[in-house]
């Protein structure tokens, strides 16, 4: 049985606090971060590396990154149409599609891919990954955790505290920078399937302090980061704090050190990311030069297209770069709007609305991290939960698909690496003639978790404690060692 905090305050002091923040005492701040909202963030989590886990002293790789940008093509890429295409399959499996040379030599990607063709050397695709779950949400926890999206036999499929966390969430705990600006942030804003925010994207039972900073849609004209267009002055700023000093003394004098300590260090958070000039000019995407923003793509709506054509992908691909220089550790970037969930009118999307953002988007970053030296120390992952089916129509969902339509497939998909210090121009695992099922060298979504880890310094093996003290374990898998140079 779990022991109940003698410290917490009462619900009437709750109440009373809760009135004082709606009056404004933080609204006239503009500071919109999680966790100032969150001061009542849960215990700080223990981390226990058992001595003699063979599974932990067994992982040897070095660590090749010091930060990550992950796209992640929500609603699940069509492998077959995209990178690991069948030409001499069936017309009812290859689809459409040509498959064009790449400057990975024997390596071939579609002919709508003619930008992303020409940085293959740079990459190292993975064609075997495998798993069960066709579910969206659940499947997207799997592959952003690490974890089985399995609990008391029902499937996660939204937030909870009781979720493990996100690579970004791990990272923040394990290899925080110490830095005024967050060490995970997630664009463009939430994103919602089915009604629930998407879990694996909140930090769950690590603590509401590692959710990710949510930093909204840097393509729209008008962007401003939550919390920075303030133009306040320093001394401001300061005096406001002094005046939250004052009324939390009076609410939590009863309350232990520790836990004023820690909703102290939330307020530091929050106050140096708006004083700091290194924080605000991050965010700052007017300080590009125009051509570099054209390079990435700048936002075009695509009517009737699921996701509209995300036009808010070069620009978020852009600000993550700007951000992953200026030291964050991880940055998340999502598709959105379900936008590679291809059940009906799939190749319309992919060619009118998909593939030429996602060419010109993710080229352009690989690039230009190569081209200021980042590359080697920046690992880029692009992946989904799940792919498409191998057969045009083939149903495995309820959402069905037309007889041009693919649905959901977990069996085998491909995800993409680049740069991180991970072996260029590298092709690992094979799917069967149909791309339905691995043929060589399987890989689970917790060998996928364990690589990202390994690849950023952490042991995927690291034991961390929920709220009931019960273990577990960050990535039950093996890195894929083939991938390290």
């Amino acid at each position: 049985m779990p022991k109940l905090n003698q410290n917490r305050p009462t619900e009437s002091a709750e109440l009373t606090r809760r009135g004082l923040l709606q009056a404004g005492a933080l609204a006239s701040l503009g500071l919109t971060f999680p966790q100032l909202l969150r001061v009542e963030a849960v215990a700080q989590r223990r981390v226990d590396r058992k001595p003699g886990d063979k599974r932990a002293a067994a992982n040897t790789i070095k660590p090749t990154a010091k930060s990550c940008i992950l796209f992640f093509m929500e609603g699940g890429p069509p492998h077959i149409d995209l990178w690991d295409m069948k030409p001499e399959a069936p017309e009812n499996v290859r689809g459409i599609y040509k498959p064009i040379a790449t400057s990975l030599p024997g390596f071939y990607v579609c002919e709508h891919l003619p930008r992303l063709s020409r940085v293959m050397q740079h990459m190292s695709v993975v064609r075997s990954v495998t798993h069960t779950f066709v579910d969206h949400n659940a499947s997207s926890y799997l592959m952003l955790t690490g974890q089985n999206p399995l609990r008391e036999s029902q499937l996660i499929r939204g937030p909870s505290p009781e979720n493990a966390p996100p690579f970004g969430s791990v990272l923040a705990k394990f290899r925080p920078t110490g830095q005024p600006l967050p060490d995970y942030v997630h664009l463009p804003r939430r994103m919602f399937n089915c009604g629930h925010f998407i879990p694996g994207v909140l930090a769950g039972f690590l603590g509401d302090e590692y959710d990710p900073f949510i930093a909204g849609d840097p393509s729209i004209s008008d962007y401003k980061v939550p919390g920075l267009d303030r133009r306040l002055s320093e001394a401001h700023f300061l005096q406001r704090r002094r005046l939250l000093s004052q009324i939390d003394l009076g609410f939590d004098q009863s309350r232990n050190c520790r836990a004023l300590a820690r909703k102290d260090i939330f307020y530091e958070k929050a106050f140096s990311l708006i004083t700091t000039p290194q924080a605000r000019q991050a965010f700052r995407l007017t300080d590009e030069p125009q051509r570099i923003r054209r390079r990435y793509g700048l936002a075009k709506h695509v009517a009737g297209v699921r996701g509209k054509g995300l036009p808010h992908l070069g620009q978020s691909m852009l600000l993550a770069r700007r951000l992953v220089e200026a030291g964050v550790r991880l940055v998340t970037i999502w598709a959105g709007g379900q936008a590679f969930d291809g059940h009906r009118d799939h190749f319309h999307s992919l060619t009118n609305g998909l593939c030429p953002p996602t060419d010109q988007a993710l080229s352009a970053l690989i690039e230009d991290l190569a081209e200021r030296g980042m590359l080697e120390e920046t690992l880029v992952v692009t992946m989904g939960e799940f792919g498409r089916t191998p057969k045009l129509g083939q149903i495995t969902s309820s959402a069905g698909a037309t007889p041009d339509g693919r649905d959901h497939w977990p069996h085998c998909y491909t995800i993409l690496f680049a740069g991180g210090g991970l072996k260029a121009g590298h092709v690992f695992g094979k799917s069967d003639r149909l791309a339905s099922y691995p043929e060589e060298n399987p890989v689970s979504p917790q060998d996928v978790a364990a690589t990202i880890y390994t690849a950023l310094g952490v042991n995927p093996h690291t034991r961390i404690y929920d709220h009931f003290n019960r273990p577990h374990t960050l990535a039950d898998g093996r890195p894929i060692r083939e991938l390290f140079a």
